[in-house]
């Protein structure tokens, strides 16, 4: 896939912003603990993008540790990894080291125009500037290619997810106030209800889709069944809790275990999950 400029594989880019940067420092953990996606996930793109993902032309953008990359691989796409964080990208190259990786992001796609399939943002569409995201996106998109966006977002509906979220919230409220007000931009989170979205994420509604695409949107449940362990180092690995330092996240971490131990006596957590995604055709 043709770029427009060499990749600097060191530097970070300049648009990443610090809160987006802040995984860097949890690399292997975010990899080892953040649930990956269902089949029926890669079935619903396809369906979407009126287009099997075998053959095409796809960038992962904010790829992370390459846990959706794997995927889009895996299902044949011939893809290539976006990312600005040096440690996720570092970790991405160690897990994958045969898919192509660029530093880069959203805001500023390093590549040619109409020289892709499919675009994909797995978690991360929040984190760009939309404005400048979503004009990149059509952009580099070749017409009739498709750009999916999507979300694994914790089930409200389960009670035990729900108590969670309410401690989340009361938490974060405490520790990070600033959430509570007016978000300052692309990527921020504002209100009472933010606290929580971190670590549980947030309805499609407030994810700053641009209004001049169509998107249309589906919604993918699925579960997984993890030890406890693992379900405490992926809720620690959002950024909400990275930012706070260790002491505070380590606090609330291990008061959560005590909460989930009697929850679940066995020391296994069933995660639920509904993926929230939009696909909208250049």
């Amino acid at each position: 896939m043709a770029t427009t400029n060499t990749p600097d594989p060191s530097p970070s880019p300049r648009s990443a912003s610090p809160r987006a940067l802040s995984f860097d420092r949890a690399a292997a953990q975010y990899g080892a603990a953040r649930p990956g996606y269902p089949d029926a996930l890669l079935d619903a793109v396809e369906e979407l993008a009126g287009r099997p993902l075998r053959g095409a032309r796809a960038l992962d953008v904010g790829a992370g540790t390459g846990i959706s990359t794997r995927r889009l691989r895996d299902r044949g796409a011939a893809v290539v990894a976006v990312e600005p964080g040096p440690g996720m990208a570092a970790e991405l190259r160690r897990t994958l080291p045969d898919v192509p990786l660029v530093r880069g992001d959203g805001n500023r796609l390093p590549f040619a125009e109409a020289s892709a399939d499919l675009i994909t943002y797995a978690q991360s569409w929040h984190w760009t500037d939309s404005a400048r995201a979503a004009p990149e996106a059509m952009r580099v998109l070749r017409p009739g290619g498709a750009l999916a966006l999507w979300w694994n977002v914790a089930d409200p509906d389960v009670g035990w997810i729900a108590e969670q979220g309410e401690r989340l919230l009361s938490f974060f409220a405490a520790e990070l106030p600033e959430l509570a007000g007016p978000g300052p931009g692309p990527g921020a989170a504002g209100g009472p209800a933010a606290a929580n979205t971190g670590a549980h994420g947030s309805p499609v509604s407030a994810r700053d889709l641009p209004a001049e695409l169509a998107f249309v949107h589906r919604r993918v449940p699925w579960t997984r069944s993890v030890p406890l362990d693992t379900h405490l180092a992926n809720l620690g690995s959002h950024s909400a809790f990275l930012v706070l330092g260790d002491e505070p996240a380590g606090r609330f971490l291990s008061e959560e275990r005590e909460h989930l131990a009697r929850r679940f006596p066995d020391g296994v957590v069933e995660e639920t999950y509904v993926v929230e995604l939009s696909v909208t055709i250049r």
